[in-house]
């Protein structure tokens, strides 16, 4: 079993509640995430709240994109908490946070954080892969992605 903790940083020129509203609302991710156009045909379902605590979004997609589901744990002004589980291609369970902070310009420093614990065959992995590497460019890309829709 290995434990990780990925997590990459920016900034965003929007107001806190703006960015804030593309990541509460799930149906707002196809603007942002970086897994989104990893398989045009995926299915999406959406369920519970339309945004905040107890929303839930469902996918299944191609071997890439697997399958599984996130639900909104917590959502405060300057932070959201999701749990994150995975079907497919292997199972875990990750918590997942983004954290808003305004700065004196106007702009927001947002945080995307995962964590949880590499456990058998993806144990195994991890200890040669670090998630990190393997994850990491990911949230990069989805930060950028995050950045553009809400500077737009």
């Amino acid at each position: 079993m290995t434990d990780f903790d990925i997590h990459r940083d920016t900034v965003i020129k929007a107001d806190p509640a703006q960015v804030q509203a593309l990541v509460d609302d799930f149906h707002q991710w196809r603007k942002w995430s970086p897994w989104e156009d990893i398989d045009p045909a995926m299915e999406r379902n959406y369920s519970g709240a339309d945004r905040g605590i107890g929303a839930r979004y469902f996918w299944n997609g191609n071997r890439k994109a697997g399958r599984g589901d996130m639900e909104i744990t917590s959502a405060t002004s300057d932070r959201i908490g999701i749990r994150l589980h995975f079907e497919k291609p292997w199972k875990a369970t990750n918590q997942v946070t983004f954290e808003f902070a305004p700065d004196a310009a106007g702009s927001t420093a947002v945080t995307w954080r995962m964590t949880g614990q590499q456990t058998g065959f993806m144990g195994l992995i991890g200890k040669l892969i670090p998630m990190d590497k393997m994850v990491g460019k990911d949230f990069e890309k989805g930060l950028a992605q995050l950045k553009a829709a809400a500077e737009s």
